[in-house]
């Protein structure tokens, strides 16, 4: 198991390298460029769309609010919790800052691999739609084995980010809490996600649109009331997270400190892994909406970065930030990471706030695995076909045992492996065919003007 982990280890500094964060940065300041900044331009018009009523006689399997919720429930997930307190633990609070300059960045990409998935999303044998990277590589850019590529990539990714990092999360949460046995949690959780996947993409989008709301709420306002505890901190923890981001931290207890170069591989890793801005694999959610507008539901798709990204990673940030619980040890001597140091810095401030994140990281993460396994089994149709599918739901359900089990470090570095092999390709892609994403944005940009016209003169 030794060699194992440092053999995944090695790969994951390899695959997130400069080469890579060079790409994904480049990729996203030049949409922005390409869109003359339209995620900051039309910011309020897009928030605005997730309370717009929608076209229900549209094509397409659920609601637009119903594929925003499903994109959220998979971007909310550990990676806002548990990943931003483990990128604090390896890249210091300096990667806090580089999150959220991702964030604002990655809002571009986000629009743009939604715009493709529904422009080339088509109905399969079923009568659902299918739609994401894989199908606006393929008919887009014609290059069907990059397709493939993306496809096999997204696969083993669902099985890892979708699944044992998330039931991981929880297992080491309930464990922490309440002392639950991980293999107990693990055969819970395969059975209530087994009957979720039966019922397909409506019942993941009626459980997300529920779920989702419900779960941000509850964790944000957990999280400013600890922040209003430590108020005085809060100046002091903001100026940190800044000044660290361009020169490294020094080391504070346990943390054995870290250079401006760290800070901006896993701001930006985990940036990626909270928003899944770069990946694609959330627009498999958008292109199942039922939307007669590909620039509309794109639009609507963007606010889920922010919103995952710059608020809830942000929450948990400034929690552990200001509680001063980075750098403490548990009582076996080894460094607090993960949940367990998000669950130290709520329990610090409030009695009981373990179990904010307790249920918080519960509700984050199972959502997570629901949508996530929506999105593996459109990659398994695609490459396989539809007698695919349900083999495909019993091994991703058979396989959160496992995944209670597993240590915490082997499994955040198999999933931000295989999340940068999906980059790669869909990287291309957004580039590849970035002239269709700046013609369709354009007929969409004028829709809206004609729109707020014919308003206008009616009034």
């Amino acid at each position: 198991m030794q060699e194992l982990s440092e053999w995944i280890s090695y790969i994951h500094q390899k695959v997130w390298g400069v080469p890579l964060l060079t790409l994904l940065i480049g990729v996203g300041v030049f949409l922005t460029y390409l869109l003359r900044g339209m995620q900051f331009r039309y910011f309020f018009h897009a928030f605005g769309l997730i309370f717009k009523k929608s076209n229900t006689k549209a094509a397409g399997d659920i609601t637009p609010f119903e594929a925003l919720m499903t994109a959220m429930a998979s971007a909310v997930g550990t990676g806002s919790i548990v990943g931003v307190a483990t990128a604090i633990s390896s890249g210091g609070l300096g990667s806090v800052f580089w999150i959220w300059v991702m964030a604002l960045i990655s809002m571009a990409i986000k629009y743009a691999e939604a715009l493709l998935a529904v422009k080339f999303r088509v109905v399969d044998r079923r009568g659902e739609m299918a739609g994401g990277p894989m199908y606006y590589i393929e008919r887009g850019l014609g290059w069907k084995w990059l397709a493939y590529f993306f496809a096999v990539a997204a696969v083993i990714a669902t099985l890892g980010t979708g699944n044992l990092v998330q039931v991981n999360s929880i297992a080491e949460a309930l464990k922490t809490v309440s002392g639950v046995e991980p293999w107990v949690t693990g055969v819970v959780l395969a059975l209530v996600t087994g009957v979720v996947l039966i019922k397909g993409i409506k019942g993941v989008g009626r459980v997300s649109a529920y779920l989702v709301p419900i779960m941000a709420i509850f964790y944000i306002v957990g999280g400013l009331i600890v922040l209003f505890i430590y108020r005085d901190n809060l100046p002091s923890a903001l100026a940190l997270i800044v000044s660290s981001a361009f020169s490294g931290q020094a080391a504070t207890g346990a943390f054995l400190g870290s250079t401006a170069m760290m800070a901006v591989q896993w701001g930006v890793a985990r940036s990626v892994f909270c928003s899944e801005a770069g990946l694609g694999i959330s627009s498999i959610a958008a292109a199942a909406a039922k939307t007669d507008s590909s620039g509309r539901q794109a639009m609507l798709s963007m606010t889920a970065t922010l919103i995952s990204t710059a608020v809830i990673c942000t929450i948990t940030a400034l929690v552990i930030a200001v509680t001063g619980v980075m750098g403490s040890v548990d009582e076996s001597g080894r460094l607090v990471n993960g949940a367990s140091l998000a669950i130290a810095g709520f329990q610090q401030a409030i009695p009981g706030g373990e179990y904010i994140v307790m249920i918080g990281l519960i509700l984050f993460a199972y959502s997570t695995v629901i949508a996530w396994a929506y999105y593996g089994e459109k990659c398994m149709e695609y490459l396989f076909g539809e007698s695919s599918v349900t083999p495909y739901r019993i091994i991703f359900t058979l396989l959160i045992i496992p995944g209670s089990v597993f240590t915490l470090e082997l499994v955040w570095a198999m999933a931000d492996t295989m999340n940068g092999l999906m980059v790669i390709p869909n990287m291309i892609a957004l580039l590849g065919l970035s002239g269709i994403i700046q013609k369709e944005t354009g007929v969409f940009l004028r829709s809206i003007q004609e729109e707020k016209a014919a308003a206008a003169a009616n009034v």
